[in-house]
């Protein structure tokens, strides 16, 4: 579900910068210990891209997530 608010401001795609993965927030997964987009931005870890897309979060190193997104790119 796609966050209005700082720091997602909307956008679709969120890094984690703390391990580096990506997340759709179009297709969030939040069983525990799946997505968990609400203790990723509690804990200030939140990466936004310009432009919010899938390839430039992998341009700037990231990779999917497994829950949300599927295949990793690694």
């Amino acid at each position: 579900m796609r966050r209005k608010g700082h720091p997602t401001h909307g956008n679709r795609f969120i890094g984690n910068r703390n391990n580096m993965e990506v997340h759709d927030l179009d297709n969030e997964h939040t069983a525990p210990n799946e997505c968990q987009i609400d203790e990723i931005i509690k804990a200030g870890h939140t990466v936004i891209f310009y432009p919010d897309s899938l390839e430039q979060a992998h341009k700037e190193g990231f990779d999917n997530c497994v829950y949300c997104i599927g295949e990793s790119k690694r």
